[in-house]
């Protein structure tokens, strides 16, 4: 599929497949191991001068069609898929540091990444320093001699930070660390953070890249093919975080229709955005979104996005008790849209971060994160944007 140099809505239809049988969609290839035709084959396999699979912990047909499918829509040199986001996030972050290395990270993260990053990593004495992203000169001045790694999110969640991913990209290189970007709110359907600079991508395919809420799955994609066999596959191989074959025939099966869903929540998500600009004055005190001229960092959005994402972010006035009471009504006003803590759904989904998905985080890093009580992420679906729009306005009476 690299000849000649299809788009990427072409590379998501057909890139990566591999037919047995002359299929049209893509086989589950269910199966634990695989038999070889002699002693020979078998430990050609394990030396590598044969190919083949060996074991599906390793890899496995179906894996592989995904994990090139997925690469090829990124722009990327390799993928490894791993069994959910935060595998993925995990193996990215472990596999390539070890004690006495640093890790310099943006402050706002989910909050499982925060988790792996701060707490889990200092266990085997890696060091990380959380900063504001948005600050050039914070990524300059938290560097040090041993910084093996930058890692961020962009857009952020939940508040939908935008950093600069080619400046960043920049001091990390000048620092001699790589930069890992979390690409989980964009996609690569809106940003390829491997053309921005970035060294390695990482993703919940549970999100965008499934899209319809049904299975777990994630992924590490980069250029470095070092990287890849050297470092990123052993851990993978030897710790197990591997994916289903089942769950990713339905990502490989999703990522068909990824550029087609992605683009239509973002349209969605613009309109909703502008329907609840109108209810700031009351219980409302902002609306986020990286595309609204409002937005802080709305240049950069607009410069390394295509278009503003699938999430939009609202936070309600007053002080802690009065906000978060007035984000519990909203969210108890809901009819059509779900209160759930999964994003980039079919169907959109509200969640209250602070006690849901950052909840075990410190209340300082909370707030450093800008995740208080009157927060509330709006994933925004497939719906008809009139009825969803009706949907919120009935919830905001609700305040």
């Amino acid at each position: 599929m690299t000849k000649p140099p299809y788009r990427p809505r072409t590379l998501a239809v057909r890139a990566g497949t591999h037919r047995a049988f002359q299929e049209t969609s893509e086989g589950l290839f269910l199966t634990s191991g695989y038999a070889y035709d002699g002693p020979e084959q078998a430990a050609a396999r394990f030396s590598g001068d044969d190919p083949g699979h060996i074991y599906s912990r390793f890899s496995n047909p179906t894996v592989q069609m995904f994990e090139e499918r997925l690469a090829a829509i990124e722009g990327a040199a390799w993928c490894q898929a791993t069994a959910t986001g935060m595998a993925a996030v995990t193996a990215a972050l472990l596999s390539q540091l070890s004690a006495g290395d640093h890790m310099v990270a943006s402050r706002a993260l989910f909050g499982s990444c925060r988790y792996v990053a701060d707490d889990l990593c200092s266990r085997f004495g890696i060091e990380a320093d959380f900063i504001d992203g948005t600050d050039l000169g914070a990524w300059k001045a938290a560097a040090r001699p041993n910084t093996k790694l930058f890692f961020l999110e962009s857009p952020s969640n939940p508040g939908l930070e935008v950093l600069d991913i080619p400046a960043i990209a920049d001091i990390a290189h000048d620092k001699g660390a790589r930069l890992l970007v979390d690409n989980v709110f964009a996609t690569p359907v809106l940003q390829r953070p491997l053309d921005l600079g970035a060294d390695l991508v990482c993703y919940s395919a549970t999100k965008h890249l499934d899209g319809q809420g049904r299975v777990l799955g994630g992924a590490v994609l980069g250029r470095e093919e070092s990287f890849l066999t050297d470092t990123l596959k052993p851990f993978v191989r030897n710790t197990g975080p591997s994916i289903s074959p089942f769950n990713a025939w339905v990502l490989l099966k999703s990522l068909e229709t990824l550029d087609l869903r992605v683009r239509a929540m973002c349209e969605n998500a613009a309109q909703i955005a502008e329907g609840l600009a109108a209810h700031i004055g009351g219980p409302l005190a902002r609306v986020l979104y990286p595309f609204r001229d409002d937005h802080p960092q709305a240049e950069i959005a607009r410069r390394q996005m295509a278009a503003g994402g699938t999430v939009v972010t609202v936070e309600f006035a007053g002080d802690a008790e009065t906000a978060q009471a007035n984000a519990f009504r909203f969210l108890g006003g809901l009819e059509l849209i779900d209160v759930s803590n999964n994003l980039g759904d079919a169907k959109s989904l509200a969640t209250h971060p602070r006690t849901t998905t950052h909840s075990r985080l410190s209340e300082e890093a909370r707030m450093l994160q800008g995740v208080t009580p009157g927060l509330v992420r709006l994933s925004i679906g497939l719906e008809d944007p009139a009825d969803l729009l009706a949907d919120l306005d009935a919830a905001m009476r609700a305040c």
